[in-house]
């Protein structure tokens, strides 16, 4: 390049980067408004005042505003990972904690690659509510018209840059060059725009600007929280009911939801007489630290918890702290008679199923697993690999709405782990959030009810139920145990509530932040570290 070109080049750099120039500012071939906002240019001359031909014209042909060598040639290959999980999430309605790990295994990404394609997909899908907000504000446009595979790339991109601690040129120059393997050089261009509009803002100022559209009054919390802090209104509302209900302020919901988008510690399961927690503390690395709410559980600092030797052997296993207590709790809970026989109704995947066993198996009692679906039960099989035989009487498929007349009366302690929306675990499961409605709590408090009834006629005179959703939402709990109690008070079954509270503070790790006067127990993410699991004790009296 001649002299002269370079002095022609800089003064185009020059009046690219001048937001002076015609009141607009040109980056990669995009022009924006005073507000930052990309717009395709339409001006049949270029900057220096060249006739521009009819593809260039109409915004087909555009120029990035980096420098060649500051552009990224390929896709990072963390971020391929985290961009193919989000489009099989949207487009196959897949889970993303099944389809990430064996995407990192097929492609060898191990350590702190794996780590940072695991936040930023999981935290993506998090926060993507927050983040289309912010998007349409950056682009001008309704986030709808918006093709998916180019708006999954925008709020990759965004992630990195209001979410995480990637310096704003790799997040954009890195996600731009993801783009134009992906989807194409005019769609990366435009990703390039937005995400540099994205870039020139804090996340506080991001988050007043989306709070303001969201609620121009400011007279409506909800429906900010619901913006800011990425969930839909009907569960932020629910959620706070729930609080309300556990007896905890309504502003603590603000609190809660950001423990939802807070990615959660993996916690270890020592199974009783399988491994003891104290060996299990030794082998998770020396950041490793015991459980705060269960006395079983061990918290890594870090690695894949497959590359334990325990978890490879199913004596211990990955399990959320509140999963455990709720299982060491009906263990734990009194009762009258026998203590021989045990039902875990809805024992899919199979973790609590494996804790139970593994409790059964040092007091000479028996647990029969029944799951309704053949696949998840083939789960459970695995997860009870390691406990003794004669403490598994069987592992089975079946419906569990009918066990109780099945088998009336035939067991001493159930366990009714039941299907629900899976509100407690949106920090563990982040694209629950956007896939359920309030039309599910219609169908799936039906399906609770009629297990915990199930449940209440398999149970023997002075045995009890646990009662358990990894949900807070009051119909799917409180309401849900006072039908069925009604239900089984009319075919002759008189039940009782035992106080869960006083027993999980009895087999706790720790003492637990527990408010009210309640009998049944709530756990918290924001309070307690723990998915929001649910607990009702029941006794049947006859």
């Amino acid at each position: 390049m001649s002299g002269a070109d370079r002095d022609d080049a800089r003064r185009d750099d020059a009046r690219r980067d001048d937001p002076r120039e015609d009141g607009v500012r040109k980056e990669g071939g995009y022009r924006e408004d005073r507000r930052g906002r990309p717009r395709v240019a339409d001006e049949r001359r270029d900057e220096r005042g060249r006739q521009r031909g009819a593809a260039r014209a109409q915004g087909r042909v555009q120029r990035s505003a980096q420098a060649p060598s500051q552009r990224a040639r390929g896709a990072d290959p963390a971020r391929a990972v985290a961009f193919d999980v989000l489009r099989a999430v949207d487009e196959g309605d897949s889970y993303a904690n099944l389809v990430l790990p064996p995407l990192l295994r097929e492609r060898g990404i191990r350590g702190r690659d794996a780590g940072f394609a695991t936040e930023l997909a999981y935290g993506t899908l998090r926060l993507r509510g927050r983040y289309d907000a912010v998007v349409e504000q950056a682009a001008g446009r309704d986030v709808g018209k918006i093709d998916p595979p180019v708006l999954d790339l925008l709020r990759l991109g965004t992630h990195q840059l209001l979410g995480m601690r990637v310096p704003a040129h790799a997040a954009v120059s890195q996600t731009v060059g993801l783009a134009r393997e992906r989807v194409g050089t005019g769609a990366s261009q435009f990703v390039n725009a937005v995400l540099r509009a994205v870039a020139r803002d804090e996340l506080a100022t991001w988050l007043e600007r989306v709070g303001d559209a969201a609620d121009p009054s400011g007279e409506d919390p909800v429906v900010r929280l619901a913006a800011t802090q990425s969930h839909p209104q009907w569960v932020v509302r629910a959620l706070r009911e729930a609080l309300v209900g556990d007896g905890r302020a309504a502003a603590d919901v603000e609190a809660l939801l950001d423990a939802d988008n807070a990615a959660p510690l993996v916690a270890l399961v020592a199974r009783p007489g399988l491994v003891d927690p104290v060996d299990l503390l030794a082998a998770a690395g020396d950041e490793a630290r015991p459980g705060a709410v269960s006395p079983v559980a061990v918290v890594p600092g870090g690695g894949d918890p497959a590359a334990f030797e325990a978890v490879r052997t199913g004596r211990a296993g990955v399990q959320d702290e509140g999963s455990q207590l709720v299982a060491l709790a009906l263990a734990a809970a009194p009762l009258e008679g026998p203590d021989e026989r045990w039902l875990d109704l809805c024992a899919g995947p199979g973790g609590k199923a494996a804790l139970l066993a593994a409790l059964a198996a040092q007091r000479g009692a028996r647990l029969v697993a029944n799951e309704v679906q053949p696949h998840r039960a083939r789960l459970v099989e695995q997860a009870l690999r390691a406990v003794p035989a004669d403490a598994v009487e069987d592992v089975r498929t079946g419906d569990g709405r009918t066990v109780g007349d099945d088998e009336p009366a035939a067991y001493d302690r159930v366990m009714v782990d039941a299907p629900c929306t899976g509100l407690g675990a949106l920090r563990r499961r982040p694209e629950s959030r956007w896939r359920r409605t309030p039309a599910d709590l219609v169908g799936l408090a039906a399906l609770q009810r009629e297990l915990l009834g199930s449940a209440l006629r398999a149970v023997r005179p002075g045995g009890v139920v646990a009662y358990v959703t990894c949900s807070p939402h009051l119909a799917e709990t409180r309401l849900v145990v006072g039908d069925a109690i009604k239900v089984a008070a009319k075919a002759g079954l008189a039940v009782e509530q035992v106080d869960a509270r006083t027993v999980a503070r009895g087999v706790a790790a720790g003492p637990l932040d527990l408010v009210g006067d309640r009998v049944d127990l709530q756990l918290w993410p924001h309070v307690h570290g723990t998915d929001a699991m649910h607990l009702t004790l029941l006794r049947r009296l006859g």
